[in-house]
């Protein structure tokens, strides 16, 4: 497997933020510590992906702070993966994938998984940008502004 170019250092939020969980199967590891996935053999079991990737997956996830190591709840030997507050602040990252690919790769009638509120029982709102202001805004109300190095 070809080593990817880190974009650790590159100026666009984006591109970093890809650096660390823009991999699919970093992804879906937080979605699953998300659902309750703890230990390697939950994750192991829930993906199916091999091994030796989850292992490297998890460890580029703890590395980059997103998750966490640490005992087993239950007393046992076994090690957990818990999500830090870094991690935590990826759900609404998770749930605007889940909605886009609910809308956008599911025929109506599909069956498919839904994320709910556990208070009310209903599917979230949509996932929409909104101005300081509370307005809804599109990519065409939006401009990048790039900020100047206040390092140097």
């Amino acid at each position: 497997m070809a080593k990817r170019k880190s974009m650790k250092a590159d100026p666009c939020p984006v591109a970093r933020a890809l650096d660390v969980i823009g991999e699919r199967w970093c992804l879906l590891v937080v979605r699953d510590a998300f659902d309750g996935a703890r230990r390697f053999g939950d994750f192991q079991r829930r993906l199916g992906v091999a091994r030796n990737i989850l292992a490297d997956r998890l460890r580029v996830l703890v590395e980059a702070g997103v998750l966490a190591v640490q005992p087993a709840a239950d007393g046992t030997a076994y090690q957990e993966y818990v999500l830090t507050a870094r991690g935590e602040s990826l759900f609404p990252v998770i749930v605007a994938l889940r909605q886009w690919g609910e809308q956008q790769l599911f025929a109506g009638g599909e069956a498919h998984s839904q994320l709910l509120d556990r208070h009310s029982g209903q599917a979230l709102a949509p996932m929409l940008p909104r101005a300081a202001d509370g307005r809804l805004v599109d990519a065409a109300g939006t401009l990048v502004n790039k900020l100047a190095d206040s390092a140097a």
